[in-house]
């Protein structure tokens, strides 16, 4: 026999290491089987490797050409037996050949992607039909019908085909994992009224829980306002208690101070007023004021006359002990047409001190002085500077016109001297009660800080006080020679603006700056200790017989009602 496997004919001469022509049946087996895993590894890979230099490799057959390759290759080659005839030579057996789908493209795998999609939404709709027929049944058998088990039986079978077909067609998709991320992740939403899915439970629990707390604080918060509110409404606060010195200070009380007042004065008038011609007149008039046990001719013995001309409270109230807080004694200052003027003291008596009613004169009447006068303080020394430029300019151009248009209440005319921010009294005028006036001094007052002998200079907008003499005329009388002049005093303020001096305000009145005693000087002044009601008497400043300070009889050179008024007299 020939040995195959030696080299002295040339045969497995070239081959390569492991080849079975090399290592005999054990090796051949070996070989075949490399063989079949390395053209299964091409098959699987279905890819074509490049080849050197970045050239295509040569196009590798299929499974089938490379095995009739692999089988035409062993028979030249395998080593032949002397009884086997060439044609019959034995072909070695191949491995199976590995059945593996081929890979798939994208066309395809969109086409699955849809049919997948179809399926899922034909099994829904399916089950949405099912469920609409099982609810439709349902209300069927409320209303009182038969036929019910029938018709949810027939809808029964209908959904299980529905599932059927769908599971059929599709493949069930994976179930959906609470924890799942990814586009892949399934997410399910409950049916309206069902139960949330677990991972949305738990979010849904703590909603409402914080809901619930949030009403609950919110309710507890309003019932304890409430609370308050209804507590503090319902205490009681009483008022802040005054004790009698404040009582007295302020005159508070609960006696009908003014009711008793007017019906004092009514009384002290007709006590104060008789004449032997009125006499039961008069008594009549008085019962209707007094108590049983009081005088009925308020001490009058008959005779002579007298008339009150003014009767009226001076303000001043005493206790009447014996009644408490239901009397008082009240001060009337009584003017006679004689001129003369005292004060009765008249104990009045209310027995409604809320209504006002039940008023009496509880006893008889005294007769008492007027108040003692005293001499007013003097003022400070202060000085003053008066700028007399501006009082001329004032008194010749801004005020003559000003008092003749505030006389008569010319609105119109009045724009002319006054700002736009004026004061009801400077642009409203006495309404023809005086007439002609002229403006007889003006007294501007330089600004503070300003001495004497300086230059007196004014910004825009400054406000500069004057003190201003009218002497008005026409004073109602028809007969020029019978006719009266007043003169008045006035506080008038005055603004410097771009257009010139305007009028701003206008007070009445001019204080006296040296002070002393309110009666006209060398009148002696009455003594307290003198009986009230004689004819010898002074009459007292407020009374009609002696002329004012201030009026238009003729003055001693030395007096200082002689000067001009607010200015200082000479020392």
């Amino acid at each position: 026999m020939t040995d195959h496997s030696s080299s002295a004919d040339g045969v497995g001469e070239g081959r390569p290491a492991g080849h079975p022509a090399q290592s005999g049946a054990a090796g051949q087996v070996d070989w075949q089987s490399a063989q079949a895993q390395a053209q299964s590894g091409a098959a699987q890979q279905g890819q074509q490797a490049p080849g050197p230099y970045g050239y295509p490799a040569a196009p590798q057959l299929s499974a089938e050409a490379a095995r009739n390759q692999v089988a035409a290759a062993w028979v030249r080659v395998a080593p032949q037996s002397a009884n086997v005839p060439p044609g019959q030579a034995a072909v070695p057996s191949l491995p199976p050949r590995a059945d593996q789908p081929a890979a798939e493209s994208k066309k395809d795998k969109r086409e699955q992607a849809k049919a997948d999609r179809k399926a899922e939404y034909e099994r829904k709709k399916a089950v949405r039909k099912a469920e609409y027929e099982s609810k439709k049944a349902a209300r069927e058998n409320r209303k009182g019908g038969g036929g019910t088990a029938s018709v949810v039986a027939s809808a029964s079978p209908v959904a299980a085909a529905a599932n059927a077909s769908a599971s059929d067609a599709a493949p069930a998709p994976a179930p959906a994992r609470s924890g799942a991320k990814g586009p892949d992740a399934k997410f399910e939403v409950p049916r309206p009224g069902g139960r949330l899915p677990a991972n949305g439970r738990s979010i849904h629990v703590a909603l409402r829980a914080t809901l619930l707390i949030t009403t609950c604080a919110f309710a507890l918060g309003s019932c304890g306002v409430m609370g308050l509110v209804m507590g503090r409404s319902s205490v009681s606060v009483k008022p802040a208690a005054l004790d009698s010195q404040d009582l007295s200070r302020y005159r508070l009380t609960d006696f009908p101070i003014q009711t008793a007042a007017v019906f004092a004065e009514e009384y002290a008038a007709l006590c104060m007023t008789y004449s032997p011609e009125t006499t039961d007149k008069r008594r009549e008039s008085l019962a209707r004021y007094i108590s049983a046990g009081v005088d009925r001719d308020c001490g009058w013995n008959g005779r002579g006359k007298q008339e009150v001309k003014l009767a009226s409270w001076d303000g001043t109230a005493e206790p009447l002990p014996e009644y408490g807080k239901n009397g008082r004694y009240l001060n009337v200052q009584v003017t006679y047409t004689s001129g003369r003027t005292t004060t009765l003291s008249v104990p009045v008596y209310v027995k409604d001190l809320a209504g006002g009613s039940g008023l009496r004169i509880a006893g008889n009447v005294g007769e008492m002085p007027l108040p003692i006068r005293d001499a007013a303080p003097e003022l400070e020394k202060s000085e003053e500077i008066v700028d007399q430029e501006l009082s001329t300019q004032l008194r010749e151009q801004v005020l003559a016109g000003y008092f003749k248009a505030w006389a008569a209440s010319d609105i119109t005319a009045l724009t002319r001297f006054t700002t736009p921010d004026a004061t009801p009294a400077a642009v409203s005028g006495l309404a023809g009660a005086l007439t002609t006036p002229v403006v007889q001094e003006v007294q501007a007052l330089a600004p503070e800080g300003t001495e004497a002998g300086d230059k007196i200079t004014y910004t825009q907008g400054q406000s500069v006080p004057a003190r201003v003499t009218v002497v008005w005329g026409g004073g109602g009388a028809d007969d020029a020679k019978t006719a009266v002049t007043l003169k008045r005093s006035y506080r008038v303020t005055v603004v410097n603006t771009a257009q010139g001096w305007f009028i701003k305000d206008i007070r009445g009145g001019v204080m006296d700056p040296t002070g002393g005693r309110a009666d006209a000087p060398n009148t002696p002044s009455p003594s307290a200790s003198q009986a009230p009601g004689a004819s010898g008497s002074p009459a007292p400043a407020n009374s009609s017989s002696p002329a004012p300070a201030n009026s238009s009889s003729p003055k001693p050179s030395g007096s200082p009602s002689a000067s001009a008024p607010g200015a200082t007299p000479a020392s």
